[in-house]
Parts: C-alpha cells; sequence; structure tokens
C-alpha cells in the first residue's frame, strides 16, 4: 500500500502491556473500563485512498453545533493544501439538512456550503458535537439516514465529543472501540454497551473510525488524520501554522491494528 513509507507515530501509541502474550479480553459490559484491544501500532488504511486527488471533507453542522468541535477540525483539514504538494491536500465544506443558515450553540450564524441534497461525494465525514447530539438529533430521521449512508461510504468517519452518539446510534462504531467527551462516557456505555469504549485517550481509531473526546483536543484526531494520510512532515506543517506542536507532549491516543 502507498502509504507505508510514512513512519510510525510510536509517541501516539498507547501501550497497556509489555508482555508478548495478550491477557485475555474481558467483557467490557462488566466492567466499562475494559478494553479487549491489547496489541498496538499505526493503522493500515481501511479503504484505499487516492492522494492525487482532493480529499473532500464533509462537516455535518446543525443547530447547536459547539463551534470548538467544528471549527478545530476545520482548520487543521484546511490548512493541508499549504503543506501536501505535489498531492493536493483536502477540501473542506459544511453540510447541513438544508442550506439556511444554522446557528451555533454560542450564537454564530453559519451558511451551509451544501445540503443533505445536493452536496458532493464525501470522502471523510466530520460529525461534531452539538446541543442535541445525545438525543434530539438521534430522534431525527433524516439526519440518521443521512449520517448511515454517507458514513458507509466514506472511507473515514471522525467524531468530536459528542458526536460519537451519533456515528454509535448510525451503527458506524458496532465493533470497534472509540471515545467520547469525559464526562458523558457513563451515558454513552449505558447507551452503546456493544462499542469498545476508551475512557482515557484524546482519540481512538479504530479502522475507518476516529473518535475524540472533543474540546481543546479537538485539533488532536485531525492532525493524527493529517499525519495517517500525508505523513508527519505534513502534520507538523500544518501543526506550525496554528502554533500547535505536533504530536503534544503527554499526548495518550490510541490506534487499533486491522
Amino acid at each position: 500500500m502507498r502509504f507505508q513509507r510514512f513512519p510510525v507515530l510510536t509517541s501516539l501509541i498507547l501501550i497497556v502491556t509489555a508482555c508478548a502474550a495478550p491477557p485475555p479480553p474481558t467483557e467490557s459490559a462488566e466492567d466499562p473500563t475494559a478494553n479487549s484491544v491489547t496489541a498496538w501500532q499505526r493503522a493500515p488504511l481501511y479503504k484505499d485512498v487516492d492522494l492525487r486527488r482532493k480529499l473532500q471533507v464533509g462537516f455535518l453542522i446543525v443547530d447547536g453545533v459547539y463551534n470548538s468541535e467544528l471549527v478545530a477540525p476545520y482548520d487543521i483539514f484546511h490548512h493541508t493544501v499549504f503543506h501536501t504538494e505535489p498531492l493536493p491536500g483536502m477540501e473542506v465544506f459544511t453540510v447541513a439538512p438544508t442550506r439556511q443558515p444554522i446557528t451555533s450553540f454560542e450564537g454564530l450564524r453559519i451558511t451551509p456550503h451544501y445540503s443533505f441534497a445536493d452536496h458532493p461525494p464525501i470522502d471523510v465525514l466530520v460529525v461534531p458535537s452539538a446541543e442535541g447530539s445525545m438525543e434530539a438529533d438521534l430522534q431525527n430521521e433524516a439526519m440518521m439516514d443521512w449520517v448511515r449512508k454517507v458514513g458507509r461510504e466514506a472511507s473515514f468517519v471522525v467524531s468530536l465529543c459528542d458526536g460519537a452518539f451519533v456515528l454509535a446510534a448510525a451503527g458506524l462504531l458496532e465493533g470497534r472501540a472509540a471515545t467520547t467527551f469525559p464526562g458523558d462516557q457513563d451515558r454513552f456505555a449505558a447507551m452503546f454497551p456493544e462499542i469498545d469504549l476508551w475512557r482515557g485517550p484524546s482519540f481512538v481509531h479504530d479502522g475507518p473510525a476516529v473518535t475524540s473526546q472533543g474540546g481543546a483536543r479537538s485539533y488532536d484526531p485531525a492532525l493524527h488524520l493529517v499525519d495517517h494520510l500525508y505523513g508527519e512532515k505534513v502534520a507538523k506543517g500544518v501543526g506550525r501554522g496554528l502554533v500547535i506542536p505536533w504530536p503534544p507532549e503527554g499526548l495518550s491516543a490510541v490506534v487499533v491494528p486491522r
């Protein structure tokens, strides 16, 4: 695979055991902090991605979306185009149920680039947290059907904070490890006991899914995905332009081999 030339980010890997033989898995339903994943390395690409064209990165925005979880990864992915030559980098855009402006939780009025009906194909679906991510948005059948369809077709899905509830409810995290906002992890474990919840790391990358704690740590999963696709040099360049060291000191993250 063309991306194997990139170096392994050993500083990103959370080492949970030094033993050659991993312990037997435990059931997360009995112990919500237990995990069945015991091997750690840089994850291979879940689907082949042609980096010779711009990757289309679509951000789901709805009323009540939180500024931090939207803007942080948007900044990171947008700035790839200044560091990936000769590759073209990423093209970012927002998608909402309609083209009518939405209002963020903090009061920003945002006019989406596209609606559910007219957006281009999406290679990377990003689901920022919103006020209704744990309740009302999950009852929105049109939105959930859209997330389910687009997420299955995308090469990667990324959630920030409680956006993991949306991905989980859409069936996009089944059989995978994931994380979410620390204060909502008990609720996540109760709602989705089949998902391998991690409570400590900034983000978890398992196959096509990258989930994160959100908040100020929303930069971490975005820079990780940039590094994963384009290499550490590009991720460091993007981070340097935003005065964000990559990888940040003390970062703990989980990358599950597949």
